[in-house]
């Protein structure tokens, strides 16, 4: 009777794993990966103006090889948005695959290379979106392709959607998307960018999931004085008033507050630090020991620092136009981001009492993306995320963590949509070196971009494939 049980047991396991046991030829499938990085690379779609149409020609074509069907979304014709799907059984809800098709600009004499050439070069591939946010869309492409090339049978729906706008201008892309279109990219989970894996000695030993990230609430001071010769100095200076605001501002220590994700980050981080700095993470807590921590990250480690708190960063001053003479009128832009349950009214009022100044006026940027609750940490997507990592790479910590950039995972939560950002392994030298997003010469490990591919169909066929 063992015996059968054993047997029956054994052949169960088997059953179970059928789905999920694909042969990939990843030497293969690695190199058909960067032939579609690269070329979505060598199409311009710098925002402004963005002709994130030309992207959505090039998929459409790609999809239609391999018999999968794709669909437009276009407030504007020349920026339009892609959605591709792959049916399931519907017994689970589907699972979203998001990328963005837009890039940011490029001062060209800055690079080496002309930055949308794709170029590879020692094992890299250079160009504006080779980590934002192509590669991405290079590596969802390709899962939705494996899917369906190997016949996949599937719970969920998986979709694929190709955004426009998000560098700037996401009324033509994920706002559109979800306040005329929902239904058509409506899911469980949704996986995009905002996770970076780290790599030390060679191996890597960090896997950051994005759960959650900080919210743009930038304002902008405008100084008012009284106009005068430059040659006779006045308490009115409006350059004087708005550099006092801004010091204020800047020097400003805002409150330090914690949620689930930054409490787990710096729970996992500690266990795999040495002592002093483990002693600090255990600590961040800590009224006693708070304020030199925060010293300490600030001087440190900016990114620790910002995920502790609502920062405040003055970045843009504008201020007279001849040198004889004292303007009536000065202003300054401070790049405010906000932690996801900050109080907006509430703060902007505090703002204004740290300054006290009745002759700054604080003008709000219009919100464009909308405040979200942190996605989950102990559901299905984020334990399979893990397991997957730890299985890949079995040296590293999973550690969740809060961007204190934007993306359009934002507005997915907004909808209740969990969602969570992956992305690449860089070395810490890589990180640090500037050739990462929004930089010159962007470029992105052929390696890793491969590794990402893997992870991202791991994770898909894992918590997606009908078992």
């Amino acid at each position: 009777m063992r015996l059968i049980l054993l047997i029956l047991f054994l052949f169960s396991s088997a059953i179970t794993n059928a789905q999920q046991s694909y042969l990939i030829d990843w030497q293969a499938v690695g190199a058909e990966s960067i032939g579609h990085l690269v070329e979505l690379v060598q199409i311009d779609t710098s925002n402004p103006p963005g002709n994130e149409t030309e992207v959505v020609k090039y998929l459409e074509e790609v999809l239609q090889i391999e018999g999968i069907s794709s669909k437009r979304y276009a407030l504007e014709q020349s920026r339009a948005n892609l959605v591709a799907r792959i049916k399931g059984n519907g017994s689970k809800r589907p699972i979203l695959l998001m990328g963005h098709t837009d890039v940011v600009g490029v001062q060209r004499e800055k690079w080496y290379a002309d930055p949308f050439s794709g170029l590879r070069q020692d094992g890299f591939v250079y160009g504006r979106g080779t980590l934002d946010d192509k590669d991405n869309l290079a590596a969802a492409l390709m899962v939705i392709k494996l899917l369906k090339r190997h016949g996949v049978e599937l719970d969920r729906d998986v979709i694929l959607l190709a955004e426009s706008g998000e560098e700037g201008t996401p009324e033509v892309g994920i706002n559109f998307m979800v306040e005329k279109h929902f239904d058509a990219i409506d899911a469980e989970y949704c996986l995009a960018e905002g996770g970076q894996n780290v790599i030390e000695d060679n191996i890597v030993m960090r896997v950051g999931i994005g759960t959650t990230e900080k919210l743009p609430r930038r304002v902008t001071l405008v100084a008012r004085g009284k106009p005068s010769h430059g040659s006779r100095p006045t308490l009115e200076n409006a350059v004087l008033i708005l550099a006092t605001a801004v010091a204020k501002a800047g020097s400003w220590q805002t409150e330090v507050r914690f949620n689930d994700t930054t409490r787990a980050y710096f729970q996992r981080l500690a266990e795999i630090s040495e002592e002093e700095d483990a002693h600090r993470y255990n600590n961040v807590e800590n009224p006693e020991l708070r304020d030199a921590i925060q010293q300490h990250f600030l001087e440190n480690y900016p990114y620790h620092y910002s995920i502790s708190r609502t920062s405040v960063t003055p970045t843009v001053v504008d201020a007279g136009f001849r040198k004889n003479v004292i303007p009536s009128e000065a202003s300054a832009i401070l790049d405010i981001r906000m932690l996801p349950d900050e109080s907006v009214d509430e703060f902007y009022a505090k703002l204004s009492a740290v300054i006290d100044d009745p002759r700054v006026e604080i003008i709000p940027e219009k919100i464009y993306r909308p405040a979200a609750a942190p996605s989950q940490i102990d559901n299905e997507m984020f334990q399979t995320l893990e397991n997957v990592a730890l299985r890949m790479y079995p040296n590293a910590t999973v550690l969740p963590t809060m961007g204190t950039g934007a993306t359009d995972m934002a507005q997915v939560r907004a909808m209740g949509v969990q969602a969570y950002g992956i992305g690449p392994a860089r070395s810490v030298d890589e990180i640090n070196s500037g050739f990462g997003a929004h930089g010159d010469n962007e470029r992105i490990s052929e390696e890793a971009f491969i590794g990402l591919v893997q992870y991202l169909w791991n994770v898909v066929i894992e918590i997606a494939a009908t078992k």
